[in-house]
């Protein structure tokens, strides 16, 4: 990957609101040369999605948040790849990663209730042939997300101006 992409994803992991035309002024570059790298970055897969933080201390969003730790046997012919298509197919499901240690899967949830968050780890992920243990964690507080530091009201945000 070319050392522009690389500048031009850090400046949208940072702050995916900003356009093509501020992204090349913060890098000396010509603005319609950054929409098409944006464009081509997207197009391979590179970019998947563009996102907002919510800080949900703010909102009157009642979600419980949990991460699941998940381990399995993997399959053959599939390793983890096939159990994780499966957990991740399922709505609940925000993140899911392949870890080491002793647990082989963190997938995080988000549900309208503890009750929900329980009936998931028992209804579905229990019920997959290879898992053989999980141990679920609530999220309580957030602290910082994303590298965003979450404060009230967005004192920690930073105004970028082209």
């Amino acid at each position: 990957m070319e050392k522009l992409d690389k500048d031009i994803l850090a400046l949208l992991a940072d702050d995916s609101r900003l356009t093509a035309r501020k992204i090349a002024a913060a890098l000396g570059e010509d603005a319609k040369l950054v929409e098409e790298r944006i464009r081509t970055l997207e197009d391979n897969g590179v970019i998947v999605k563009y996102t907002a933080i919510e800080n949900s201390d703010l909102t009157d969003d009642d979600l419980v948040e949990a991460l699941i730790e998940v381990k399995v046997t993997p399959q053959r012919g599939a390793g983890f790849d096939a159990i994780a298509q499966e957990i991740a197919a399922n709505s609940e499901v925000k993140n899911l990663y392949l870890m080491s240690g002793a647990y082989d899967l963190a997938v995080t949830v988000e549900c309208k209730s503890l009750k929900d968050v329980s009936r998931f780890v028992y209804e579905k992920i229990s019920t997959y042939e290879s898992v053989i243990s999980t141990a679920t964690h609530f999220i309580l507080k957030k602290y910082k997300v994303e590298g965003a530091l979450m404060k009230k009201g967005g004192e920690n945000r930073l105004s970028i101006q082209a």
